[in-house]
């Protein structure tokens, strides 16, 4: 009986290891037909220096072992873009004292915009944003009191903040879902909470254009 225990788990693992190679395999195949179909070159390959690169951002500071991969790149509709997966590790302590590996994987899209800029981040309220608030880092208010109850809104810079979330932004913004921003030098960003379909890449690109097309021209002026 032990035999056949110790046989149906090294079973058990290599077919979870198989379908997890297959998994990925698939997802790869698909991020690569999706960058053919834009006109964007494609590197599956991990990129320790992209991570680096983009390491000013909140959201790729988390965990260690940070890099990126299934990276696609290029310009789309007249402007840089980068499109990657997302992976760092975080780890914890069961209550037998095991310390336990923790992986986390989301999809991350940047811009590059044409002038730079103080951070900016925009996030759906949330449990967390609540306890920040609770010790000292507030929001900004806005006048739409809705816009201001669903979303956290943190900069510096107030006026580039209420400049970039001007009532166009707004209405849009409280039209979408799923995706935080960030917004530090020239990087306009999006990140996930989750890895996307690559049927769903082509559609958040564009939702990133439109994001630039609502900054008013005059942020830009003299870049």
């Amino acid at each position: 009986m032990p035999i056949l225990f110790i046989v149906g788990v090294v079973a058990l693992i290599g077919f979870s290891m198989y379908f997890s190679w297959l998994s990925a395999k698939r997802r790869r195949e698909g991020i690569g037909v999706v960058a053919a179909q834009l006109g964007l070159r494609f590197n599956p390959e991990k990129q320790y220096d992209l991570a680096k690169r983009y390491g000013f951002m909140n959201a790729l500071r988390k965990g260690s072992k940070r890099y990126a991969f299934n990276v696609i790149e290029g310009a789309h509709e007249g402007h840089q873009v980068e499109v990657f997966d997302y992976h760092y590790e975080t780890h914890s302590t069961d209550s037998k004292g095991r310390r336990q590996t923790h992986h986390h994987y989301f999809s991350f899209f940047v811009l590059t915009l044409p002038a730079a800029f103080p951070e900016l981040t925009i996030a759906r309220e949330g449990i967390f944003s609540k306890i920040a608030q609770a010790l000292g880092h507030d929001d900004i208010d806005f006048e739409s009191h809705e816009f201001s109850r669903r979303f956290c809104v943190r900069s510096k810079d107030k006026k580039f903040a209420y400049d970039f979330c001007n009532a166009q932004m707004i209405e849009y913004l409280m039209t979408s879902d799923g995706f935080s921003i960030e917004v530090e030098g020239a990087s306009l960003a999006m990140a996930f909470t989750k890895r996307l379909d690559p049927s769903a890449l082509a559609h958040n690109l564009g939702r990133l254009i439109r994001l630039r097309s609502l900054m008013p021209d005059y942020l830009f002026e003299g870049a």
